[in-house]
């Protein structure tokens, strides 16, 4: 178990609100919609009050440092079902990549691929005291798009398995390209973390704000955080 789950949950109630997708850039067709993914209707562009209320803050301060720039959501409210989906997903484009078939792999093989997937992806649990940080509404997937709508360079892609998916993993750039996929990332934490969103420790995409990896994170800075969530899974109708 990842040790954010050990956080107990205080729901607040608070709702999934719709996003207003004219004040940011996104992709209309969600991008795991693309690969298949059934939202049952449901549209992945939510999140909970207070924390779409911390993404505008976060935008207003990006653009006061850089004109014109936005932030773009890749993704937010993600129910169980589809994060079950995607784990799958990535599972066997992860057993594809290194030439396997799923129907032949030995014991090792498979846990050596459900360790590399795990370590990007929560669990899918439908345990209350464990949702995954997307079903609760309370966590977003963002990049950045510059003054002309197009994306800004990061140095690696969203979801991808490889070690440029940490945050840090440009700290001690050589090269002009590199430096620059650093600061890009920094701005876009420095953006975030204004209005009160912790960045996951492994992802330089994902930012939550009031779950449980958001009060565990805040605890191993200062004692005095919250130790309790205040948002839990959202249930489907």
């Amino acid at each position: 178990m990842k040790p954010y789950l050990k956080i107990p949950i205080v729901e607040c109630g608070e709702p999934l609100v719709p996003i207003p997708l004219e004040q940011f850039t996104v992709d209309l067709i969600h991008p795991y919609v693309k690969l298949g993914a059934d939202y049952q209707g449901a549209s992945p562009y939510f999140l909970r009050q207070g924390v779409l209320e911390a993404l505008i803050r976060s935008q207003a301060t990006l653009q006061q440092e850089h004109p014109g720039w936005k932030i773009s959501i890749f993704d937010a409210y993600r129910p169980v079902e589809v994060q079950q989906y995607m784990v799958d997903y990535t599972f066997t484009q992860a057993v594809q990549a290194k030439g396997w078939t799923v129907g032949e792999l030995s014991s090792s093989q498979r846990d050596e691929i459900w360790a590399e997937v795990c370590e990007f992806w929560a669990v899918p649990s439908t345990d209350p005291a464990t949702p995954p940080p997307h079903s609760t509404g309370a966590a977003v997937d963002v990049t950045l798009a510059d003054s002309d709508g197009n994306p800004v360079e990061m140095g690696g892609e969203i979801d991808e398995l490889s070690p440029r998916s940490h945050p840090h993993y440009y700290a001690n750039a050589q090269t002009a390209r590199d430096r620059q996929y650093r600061t890009h990332r920094q701005i876009l934490a420095t953006a975030m973390q204004s209005s009160g969103f912790r960045r996951h420790p492994g992802e330089w995409w994902h930012f939550c704000l009031g779950d449980q990896m958001w009060a565990w994170l805040g605890l191993q800075d200062d004692p005095s955080h919250p130790r309790a969530a205040r948002y839990g899974r959202v249930l489907s109708d």
